[in-house]
């Protein structure tokens, strides 16, 4: 079953704290998301991609945008 997450939410999550990989934790990817916060984001370009995924509401395995 996929997990619901409220976009808008998410995406403004993303933007403030995108860089510290909380979006990524929010979405229940927790080595990623700690990838991400060891990385600074992948020193900023990950969180733009990022950011412009959840933008555009990609659709992530097992993720449904509300």
């Amino acid at each position: 079953m996929a997990k619901q997450l409220n976009w808008t939410l998410t995406l403004v999550l993303s933007i403030v704290f995108g860089s510290l990989g909380v979006d990524r934790f929010m979405m229940g990817q927790i080595g990623l998301g700690i990838l991400k916060l060891i990385t600074a984001g992948g020193l900023g370009i990950w969180w733009l991609i990022d950011v412009i995924l959840i933008a555009t509401k990609h659709t992530f395995k097992d993720i449904e945008w509300v």
